[in-house]
């Protein structure tokens, strides 16, 4: 039998997460740790026996669980990880702030992150996927960013030990991020302000911003587009080739395409993990049988399918 840690923050066992995503779907994780503090996640990782998997979980913007659950222990940081400083041009932000407030905070200050506030999800995941829109991403502007390691060490990485990549980055297996530290361009307050209301109005009226959605769900296909550098290109989007599939507004159980922005998958209020996945999986058959694109996914899906 495992001996777990006792840890001074909050461990609960056969945790369910589908009220933890955005999507309401998935089945228990064996253990949900929220820890107290940095500390209290340092012992808890160093003393966990070292079989046992570890899957570190933001707010679940861009993830379905899978109905069968999680066999790991999912760590969800909260109110000790979510502190947000600003030191002239560098803003260093705890991985469980949100990507908005970042973003509103830097601008208070005159710092330019505002690429940042339209990104649903917590700076944690935005290092982790290189999120970025309006041509601009993560990658440009990190600095720092410190991990606990499954052995409970703290350790520092650079954005060459990050391997940024088009919505990807690596690291090490089984660390929790735990903050990041960014530098970006002056800029006038008012100014970013009102750049940043404008970039909302525009998501509000492109995007299904009042479905139950998981932001976009492919990746789009062409082009490098892994850093925004100048030789990036994204000509073809995926909405555009899962629209030329006729897979607009498609849907599975209650699981479905959005009519309004194609590249969104939506719960409709019924939908299971298994839905929305399956449905995913035959809007990316159609879409290769259509144009010979491989879409790949940019929504993270874990866990296991729910057994007979």
């Amino acid at each position: 039998m495992t001996t777990f840690p006792n840890p001074r923050g909050k461990l609960s066992k056969k945790r369910a997460l589908n009220d933890l995503t955005w999507l309401r779907v998935g089945g228990q994780a064996d253990y949900l740790f929220q820890p107290a503090d940095k500390e209290d996640l340092q012992g808890f990782l160093r003393d966990l026996p070292e079989g046992v998997p570890v899957f570190p979980m933001g707010v679940g913007s861009n993830l379905i669980v899978r109905d069968g659950g999680l066999r790991a222990v999912v760590i969800r940081l909260g109110r000790g990880f979510n502190s947000i400083s600003v030191d002239g041009n560098t803003v260093t932000a705890g991985a469980a702030a949100l990507d908005a407030h970042v973003a509103r905070k830097a601008a208070d200050a005159g710092v330019d992150l505002t690429f940042l506030r339209t990104i649903p999800g917590s700076i944690g995941g935005a290092v982790r996927m290189n999120a970025g829109c309006y041509g601009s991403y993560t990658a440009d502007v990190l600095r720092k960013a410190t991990i606990v390691t499954r052995q409970g060490e703290v350790l520092n990485l650079t954005p060459e030990d990050l391997n940024f990549r088009y919505r990807q980055s690596d690291l090490p297996e089984g660390a929790v991020l735990i903050s990041a530290t960014f530098e970006g361009p002056s800029g006038d307050p008012e100014e970013l302000h009102a750049r940043m209301t404008a970039q909302l109005q525009k998501r509000d009226e492109t995007q299904p911003t009042k479905d139950r959605s998981a932001g976009s769900t492919f990746r789009n296909p062409a082009g490098f587009s892994s850093t925004g550098r100048t030789d990036d290109v994204h000509d073809l989007k995926a909405w555009k080739v899962i629209d030329d599939a006729g897979m607009r507004g498609a849907s599975l159980g209650g699981a479905q395409m959005s009519k309004k922005h194609s590249n969104f998958l939506i719960n409709t209020g019924t939908a299971t993990a298994a839905d929305l996945e399956g449905l995913g999986e035959k809007v990316r058959k159609k879409v290769y049988e259509t144009s010979g694109i491989t879409l790949e996914w940019e929504i993270m899906r874990v866990g296991d399918p729910l057994t007979e």
